[in-house]
C-alpha cells in the first residue's frame, strides 16, 4: 500500500508586496494619525469610517473583464447560482469610497459635507522598493462647496498638518496648479482629436521625469529612453507644441510673474483664462490668513493627476536634503496630493457635484521623518514584575494591578519563571523601564526591590564607579512607595 503523502507545511512568510509592522512602528503611525485626525477636527472636518471593501461597479476605475478581472484592484466575485453574483473588491484609495457614500446619504449629510478619513488601501500592482501593495492613507475632502476658497482651505490645512508632525517651515512647500488651465491650453493648441488629446495628456504627466526636453521630443516625432527603446512621439509640429511648453515652463520668480506666464499659454481660452483667476483667488485667500509663497506657491510643473482633476490641483513636497541607498544627495519628494474632482460623484446622481480634497501618504510621512532624523524615540516597554515565587502569583497581580490603576503600563512575568536570568533577558527584549522583584523575605518585611533598567544600561555603557555609588541601578523599597518609586525613574528624575 502506498505511503500517503505528508502534506507540506505552509510557508510563514508575507505575500509579495505587503509587510508586517511591529510595535514601535504601529505606536508611532497612531500617534501620526492622531495629529492629522486633531487638525482635521480643528478645521471644522467630521470623521467617517466606511467599508474596506467596495463594489467594483461603485469603485469604477478599475471595471474587471473577462481577461483579467483584477486589474489593479484585489477583486473576487460573489458566489451565487445563477453565477450573476456582485464583483467585490478592497478599496483602493478612499475618494471613490466617499463618492458612494455621499450619493448614497446626501439627504441625511449637510452641504457641504466636510469628512476625513484614514485607514489602509489596496493596489493590485507590481511591488518594488518602498512600494507596497497595502498602504495607508489619510484624507480629507469637502463635497459641495464649488468655491475655490474650499482649495484653499484644503491648503491651509495641508500646511497646518506637516508642520503639527514635525516638518518644518521652510522643509516643504505646498505647490498648486489648475487643471483648467491645461484645458486652456489644450483649446490654443486647436487639437480636433480626443485621442491625441489624451496622447499630449499622457506625455505632460511624464515632464518630472524627462523634463523640458523629453516633453518636447514626445510631442513632435519621439525620443529614445533610458534603455535605448525608440518611444514615437504625438507628432505634433513645433508650433502645436509651443503653448505646452509654455504652460509648463511658465513659473515666474512669484505667483504674479508665473500668473502672467500662464495667461499668455493659454491665449484667448476663456476656460484658461478662468483657470488663472481661480489660481489668482487661492493665492490671495491664503496670503489673507499668512500662507505666502514661503509655504504655499503656484506652479505649472504640477501635472500629475490633471487627467483626473478638474480644477485647482496641489502636491505637497519636502524639499530637505536626504542621502540614498548608494549615498547620494536627494530631496525627499512627494508626501501628499489632490485637487478638486467635480465629476466623481456625478456617476452616481447624474448631477455634477463639486468635491474637493487632500491625500497624505502617512507612511511616506514616516519614512520622511525617519530620514531626517525625527523618527522619535523606541517606545518604551511594560514595567515588569518578575516572578521569584509562584506560590505568590496572586500578590505579584495584586502589584501589577496597582501599577496599572496609577497609569503606569506593567505586566507580570508568565513565561517559565525557573531562571530568574531569563526573567532580566525578557525585559531588556521588551525595552522595560524598570523591572520589580520580590521573594519571600521582601514579602516578609513589607519590600520589593525595583531595578531601574535605563540607569543600568546607561551604568553599563560609561557610568563611573562614583556615579554607580551615588546611585545604584537596583533598589530596595516599602511596598507603599513601589508606584512613587517607579515614576521617579520613568519621569528621569533621581
Amino acid at each position: 500500500m502506498a505511503k500517503p503523502k505528508k502534506q507540506p507545511r505552509p510557508r510563514a512568510e508575507t505575500p509579495k508586496g505587503f509587510r508586517d509592522y511591529f510595535g514601535a512602528e504601529v505606536t508611532r503611525r497612531a500617534e501620526m494619525l492622531a495629529v492629522i485626525a486633531r487638525v482635521y477636527h480643528r478645521y471644522g472636518f467630521d470623521a467617517l469610517e466606511s467599508s474596506a471593501v467596495e463594489t467594483v461597479e461603485a469603485l469604477g476605475k478599475f471595471l474587471p473583464d473577462v481577461d483579467r478581472p483584477n486589474e489593479g484592484v484585489f477583486a473576487w466575485q460573489e458566489g451565487e447560482e445563477d453565477g450573476r453574483g456582485d464583483w467585490l473588491a478592497l478599496r483602493y484609495d478612499l475618494t471613490a469610497p466617499l463618492a458612494r457614500v455621499y450619493a448614497q446619504h446626501r439627504n441625511d449629510l449637510p452641504t457641504p459635507y466636510r469628512r476625513y478619513a484614514m485607514g489602509p488601501v489596496w493596489r493590485n500592482e507590481k511591488p518594488g522598493p518602498g512600494r507596497f501593495r497595502q498602504f495607508y492613507q489619510c484624507d480629507a475632502d469637502t463635497v459641495g462647496a464649488p468655491s475655490v476658497a474650499a482649495d484653499a482651505e484644503i491648503c491651509a490645512m495641508l500646511a497646518d498638518t506637516l508642520e503639527a508632525v514635525g516638518i518644518a517651515r521652510g522643509d516643504y512647500v505646498i505647490r498648486v496648479n489648475n487643471r483648467k488651465v491645461l484645458n486652456g491650453v489644450l483649446e490654443a493648441m486647436g487639437l480636433p482629436d480626443d485621442a491625441q488629446r489624451d496622447a499630449v495628456l499622457r506625455t505632460i504627466d511624464k515632464f518630472d521625469k524627462v523634463g523640458e526636453a523629453g516633453v518636447r521630443a514626445l510631442l513632435g516625432k519621439g525620443r529614445l529612453d533610458a534603455s535605448g527603446a525608440y518611444i514615437d512621439g504625438v507628432g505634433l509640429s513645433d508650433g502645436q507644441a509651443e503653448p505646452v511648453l509654455a504652460f509648463l515652463t511658465s513659473k515666474g520668480a512669484d505667483n504674479a510673474a508665473t500668473l502672467s506666464n500662464l495667461r499668455g499659454a493659454v491665449g484667448a481660452s476663456a476656460t484658461g483664462a478662468e483657470g488663472a483667476d481661480e489660481l489668482a483667488e487661492i493665492a490671495t485667500l491664503l496670503e489673507a490668513q499668512g500662507y505666502g509663497p514661503d509655504r504655499v506657491v503656484i506652479d505649472p510643473s504640477v501635472v500629475r493627476g490633471l487627467g483626473y482633476y478638474t480644477g485647482p490641483v496641489f502636491e505637497a513636497e519636502l524639499t530637505f536634503e536626504i542621502t540614498d541607498e548608494k549615498g547620494r544627495p536627494r530631496q525627499f519628494g512627494s508626501v501628499a496630493g489632490g485637487g478638486r474632482y467635480d465629476d466623481l460623484v456625478k456617476r452616481f446622481t447624474g448631477q455634477a457635484v463639486p468635491a474637493t480634497g487632500v491625500s497624505i501618504g502617512v507612511d511616506r510621512l514616516l519614512a520622511a521623518l525617519a530620514a531626517k532624523g525625527q523618527a522619535g524615540a523606541e517606545a518604551q516597554g511594560p514595567v515588569v514584575v518578575t516572578v521569584m515565587d509562584r506560590a505568590r502569583m496572586a500578590d505579584y497581580q495584586a502589584m501589577v494591578g496597582e501599577l496599572r490603576a496609577a497609569g503606569i503600563r506593567a505586566e507580570v512575568y508568565l513565561g517559565n519563571p525557573k531562571n530568574f536570568g531569563n526573567q532580566l533577558k525578557y525585559a531588556d527584549r521588551r525595552g522595560s523601564p524598570a523591572a520589580v522583584i520580590a521573594g519571600e523575605d521582601e514579602f516578609q518585611r513589607g519590600m520589593v526591590q525595583v531595578k531601574d533598567l535605563i540607569l543600568g544600561a546607561k551604568i553599563a555603557e560609561n557610568a563611573t564607579l562614583e556615579e554607580w555609588k551615588e546611585r545604584p541601578s537596583q533598589v530596595e523599597v516599602p511596598r507603599g512607595d513601589l508606584v512613587a518609586t517607579l515614576r521617579e525613574i520613568l519621569d528621569g528624575t533621581p
